[in-house]
């Protein structure tokens, strides 16, 4: 089968032209074809853009055990709408995924649910070091060195050590300090104030536990990815360490900051938290500069009463991975960052960062994971039209202008102008078990 996407403005590794883009079976086979080439399907894309598709490095699908909050099912729905072609989920499910036994069931159960690629981090503790030191189908190890559930704490610095000296897998990180954060914890006890969990997950807790791990990826040459850098404090010590530490930012700090615990209270509540105003200018800025490679979101869904509850009772977590891409295209309109950055913020760097093969770009013999964009479209985020099982967005209500209309993953068209296509859901070439998935060579 063969479709042709034709007059699209194509954002490739090095320009934007605009072109045609010949996909058969999985993959781009050809870029600006001879005008006669046939083809099956033929798109007539005049006046939009065509984006590799984003692949999101960080996210929390509930799936298993918390299903009720999201699945991966209800999850890659939103992926698809948004224009999420690959995610890669964290190990905090029910059970942890903290074997490669619970990895495989992880690999299998997505094989039947899920409309776009998908792979799964494998969580450290403080005595798997064994496990981690075999595990493979895996984009890497998570580490949790704050506050989580089940044993994923890593907390102690010789567990630590023990990570970065004898696993060989790139390593992320949750960092926000466990002392510190215990010792605010007591300082609030009793408080009812949701303003108080960005004093309580502060600005100190999250610079020293990102210190810590920096320091631990220099003396150990391990690769290291900083993931949701909250603080304009924490982002010069990012700065390229023999190409060993990457970073990435999520919308919720980009775009929030403790002024809107007023208009959004728990909705907006996070680990780790939202901070200043003039941290979101320094994480902007650090994103330009390139200090941050990456933007993923952190997608954490809860249901409406869970986070209705009164704080501390309220959970932290937001459901973002239908609106990312919007949320950065409408920034494109406002003219704060180009079409080309959030393509590398979005796509290609992710795909650099964890080693997936044949994604991110817009090449020829890459996978088809591609994204069709209209620059001009505005529309507003409704909760009533969240594909997230949750239901809801902190963005409700909110008008965006730049959204993705169409999406492919591995060649097939999964979404089109607010309508799906399941007819593959439930194919293991969503990970491409044929060549032992993404990572088979680690």
């Amino acid at each position: 089968m063969k479709t042709l996407i034709k007059n699209a403005i194509v954002m490739l590794p090095d320009s934007t032209s605009r072109l045609s883009v010949l996909i058969e079976g999985t993959k781009i086979v050809d870029i600006d074809p001879a005008a006669q080439i046939a083809a099956d399907n033929i798109v007539d894309a005049e006046g939009l853009h065509l984006l590799p598709g984003v692949i999101d490095d960080q996210v929390h699908f509930r799936d298993p055990g918390l299903t009720h909050k999201e699945d991966i099912y209800t999850a890659s729905r939103a992926c698809a709408k948004g224009g999420v072609t690959t995610f890669l989920e964290m190990p905090n499910t029910n059970p942890n995924t903290i074997t490669q036994e619970a990895l495989e069931s992880k690999l299998e159960l997505a094989a039947g649910k899920s409309l776009v690629n998908y792979g799964f981090y494998i969580g450290a503790t403080p005595d798997n070091t064994n496990v981690l030191k075999q595990a493979h189908r895996t984009p890497g190890i998570k580490i949790f060195i704050g506050s989580s559930t089940g044993n994923l704490l890593v907390d102690e610095q010789e567990a630590l050590e023990r990570i970065f000296a004898e696993s060989t897998l790139p390593v992320c990180a949750h960092c926000e300090d466990e002392t510190t954060v215990r010792a605010n914890t007591e300082r609030f006890a009793g408080t009812t104030d949701i303003t108080d969990h960005s004093r309580i997950r502060d600005h100190e807790a999250a610079i020293i536990a990102t210190r810590r791990a920096i320091d631990l990826a220099k003396r150990h040459q391990h690769r290291f990815h900083v993931l949701h850098v909250s603080t304009g404090a924490e982002t010069p010590l990012l700065a390229d360490h023999d190409n060993l530490i990457t970073a990435e930012v999520c919308p919720h700090h980009l775009f929030f900051n403790v002024d809107d615990y007023a208009r959004l209270g728990s909705f907006v509540q996070m680990n780790p938290s939202i901070k200043n105003k003039e941290d979101n200018v320094q994480l902007w800025q650090a994103l330009l500069d390139g200090l941050i490679q990456v933007v993923a979101t952190d997608h954490a869904p809860h249901t409406l009463e869970e986070k209705r509850q009164p704080y501390p009772k309220s959970p932290s977590g937001l459901p973002a991975v239908e609106n990312s891409l919007a949320l950065m295209l409408n920034q494109v309109h406002q003219g704060r960052c180009t079409i080309e950055q959030v393509v590398q913020w979005m796509c290609d760097a992710p795909a650099r960062v964890w080693d997936i093969v044949d994604k991110g770009r817009i090449a020829v013999g890459y996978d088809a994971d591609l994204v069709l964009v209209d620059l001009d479209k505005t529309a507003v985020v409704r909760n009533e039209e969240q594909e997230t099982k949750s239901k809801w967005s902190p963005w409700h209500g909110e008008s965006l202008t730049g959204w993705p209309v169409r999406t492919w993953v591995m060649g097939h068209e999964v979404f089109r102008d607010g309508a799906f296509d399941e007819s593959r859901r439930g194919s293991e070439a969503n990970y491409d078990h044929a060549r032992g998935g993404y990572w088979a060579t680690r």
